[in-house]
């Protein structure tokens, strides 16, 4: 079972991620990604979807025509973990090749 990061491993990861915030809600980082239109919205998903997949680790997320609202969280940990922060990186890189 991964562990939890504490309140510096939480700081220290958000302070490489400048985009993802701590949710107000639950334990874990969200980030809101407007693209050009639903094609490029959609390709982004497909893009995070293979590597997720490959991570075995899965975003919560919600897609209306070009806008997607991320939420990363670890559910067994119950809550923010590495793992999220790994795949909250990918997101990045993947959002950074469409200039987002």
């Amino acid at each position: 079972m991964r562990q939890k990061l504490d309140a510096a491993g939480r700081e220290s990861a958000l302070a490489k991620l400048p985009k993802w915030r701590l949710s107000d809600e639950r334990d874990g980082i969200e980030r809101r990604l407007v693209f050009a239109d639903f094609s490029q919205a959609f390709a982004f998903m497909t893009r995070v979807a293979l590597v997720a997949e490959q991570m075995d680790h899965h975003p919560e997320w919600f897609n209306v025509y070009k806008t997607v609202d991320v939420f990363l969280s670890t559910h067994d940990a119950g809550g923010l973990t590495e793992l999220d922060i790994r795949l909250a990186a990918r997101i990045d890189s993947f959002a950074a090749d469409f200039g987002i």
